[in-house]
């Protein structure tokens, strides 16, 4: 099957901004314990689950037409020494909320390279491109690291 790149970025782009970045709804878990917000537009459908607060793996999946064609996973969230600060946590995740609302096409992975926002600033480095990528997002409060967040992904290819 071949796949229209730019077409899987731009629906990767709307879906993102719909869904946890922009406070989607959650729907029915397929796998308990786990948190699951889906957005679905012609043939593509978008799902990310993941389980957590303080840290928060999880995985995005897209499919075409029912079938899975592009998948990114993460594992990271606040550091140690804030695991419990459900406050502060509260106001880092507001921020990272408002940088993923700043994926664009070209890297339609997580947030923008750099974003400041008062004391906040988020950070991000990728190596790859939608086919094959990885990558770590930081956040920083005040200069001091609050949240470090890794992911790797790409399209699924079969035989």
């Amino acid at each position: 099957m071949e796949i229209n790149l730019g077409e899987l970025a731009q629906f990767l782009v709307k879906a993102k901004s719909v869904s946890y970045a922009g406070d989607g709804k959650e729907i029915q878990s397929e796998r308990p314990g786990f948190k699951e917000l889906e957005f679905s537009d012609k043939d593509y459908t978008y799902r990310d689950s993941y389980a957590g607060v303080f840290f928060a793996p999880g995985q995005e999946v897209v499919r075409f037409k029912g079938k899975p064609i592009w998948v990114m996973g993460y594992s990271g969230g606040m550091l140690p020494e804030f695991h419990g600060n459900r406050e502060f946590t509260h106001q880092t995740i507001t921020f990272l909320k408002k940088c993923l609302l700043k994926v664009d096409t070209s890297r339609p992975f997580r947030g923008p390279e750099h974003f400041r926002e008062n004391d906040f600033e988020y950070k991000d480095s990728s190596q790859g491109d939608i086919r094959d990528f990885l990558g770590t997002e930081h956040i920083f409060y005040k200069g001091r690291e609050v949240f470090r967040q890794h992911y790797t992904g790409g399209l699924i290819i079969f035989k």
